[in-house]
């Protein structure tokens, strides 16, 4: 078991980031890849998740450790799987999570990818009662980036987080609902798909 790799960020997709250690370029999944971009080129501890199973063997990355943990937690939720528990963290609330765990709001819950009325109960079930520790004043925190990201070219921060979006699971047809509202902002990858998740959260 992986505890962390340090190492310097080389790439960033929508789906993953490369981190090289040691010559060697571990291709690794994060719940927002672009909210590393102000890390390129830089050596960075990223907390690993070891997946493992017959037909896929990944890395899944977390800027803490109680990021990890609570990744963790979500996959042992029946009917969430790796894909499922990134899109839930990747919204950069996790305290807006555990508050609708805690007070069985299914109707926040299902409007993440993939999270139906029976997984929302199932996640309440399993979990609810199970995340004091994750309620501390770091966790609104866990998710921050740099506020010095440079800016890039405002279509091309777009068409990126769009395609994050995509990959955490998002439909087309969402999308397009708040891609008019998204047009009016000048931001970059990272603030533009944290301004969705808000949006599609709503």
């Amino acid at each position: 078991m992986y505890e962390y790799i340090k190492g310097k960020i080389e790439f960033i997709s929508p789906e993953y980031i490369v981190v090289e250690n040691g010559d060697i370029g571990y291709q690794i999944k994060t719940p927002n890849p672009f909210s590393f971009s102000s890390y390129t080129g830089a050596m960075t501890t990223i907390y690993i998740y070891h997946y493992v199973r017959e037909d896929n063997v990944s890395l899944y990355g977390f800027k803490s450790r109680e990021e990890r943990e609570l990744f963790t937690k979500l996959l042992n939720v029946s009917g969430i799987g790796p894909k499922g528990a990134l899109a839930i963290l990747a919204s950069g609330e996790p305290s807006q999570v555990i508050a609708a765990i805690e007070n069985e709001d299914e109707g926040f819950l299902v409007k993440f990818p993939g999270v139906g009325k029976k997984t929302a109960r199932q996640m309440i079930l399993d979990l609810k009662g199970k995340l004091a520790d994750f309620m501390p004043e770091y966790l609104p925190n866990i998710f921050n980036v740099d506020e010095h990201l440079e800016k890039v070219q405002n279509d091309s921060a777009l068409d990126e987080a769009l395609l994050a979006l995509t990959a955490l699971g998002y439909s087309e047809r969402e999308l397009k609902k708040i891609t008019p509202q998204l047009k009016k902002e000048v931001l970059n990858t990272d603030e533009y798909i944290k301004l969705a998740l808000k949006l599609l959260l709503k």
